[in-house]
């Protein structure tokens, strides 16, 4: 699944993310990069809703887990289990996030996902203002095979 792809499903087929303007950067194997502008996400304060930048870390995260499934033939139903996000600065421009998966996690997930058609993993994201980090995302995802192996 390359970027253009994965930024028409998620805007096909989560609206959310076309509301925020959420435009994927990179998505490959080792992570997966989205940014927004700061119009349709903003606050009272003139910087970025707290709603978004939590949005836009789980959209990044649930991507990685998404377009790495996708590219094993692996097709099934994911959904955020639990989630934590730290606000370290608040952002007044466009931002992103980045996320990032443990490879030996990954292995477990899919061997997990393969045996019992079922398999939850954390992922990590990293809220972006340009370019640097601004907020940490930490979530746990459950993968629900829809075509057990």
């Amino acid at each position: 699944m390359t970027a253009a792809e994965l930024e028409r499903y998620l805007h096909d087929h989560i609206p959310l993310s076309r509301a925020m303007q959420i435009a994927v950067v990179a998505a490959d194997d080792a992570q997966v990069e989205l940014a927004a502008p700061l119009a349709p996400n903003i606050n009272h304060r003139d910087t970025v809703f707290g709603g978004s930048a939590s949005a836009i870390a789980i959209f990044a995260a649930w991507s990685l887990v998404h377009t790495r499934l996708a590219r094993s033939g692996r097709q099934a139903r994911i959904v955020i289990q639990r989630n934590t996000m730290a606000y370290d600065e608040p952002v007044a421009g466009a931002f992103g996030a980045r996320s990032a998966v443990d490879e030996a996690a990954w292995s477990a997930f899919v061997r997990t996902l393969d045996r019992k058609g079922r398999a939850r993993i954390a992922i990590s994201a990293t809220l972006l203002d340009a370019g640097r980090a601004a907020g940490r995302f930490d979530g746990d995802f459950v993968a629900l095979a829809l075509d057990p192996h």
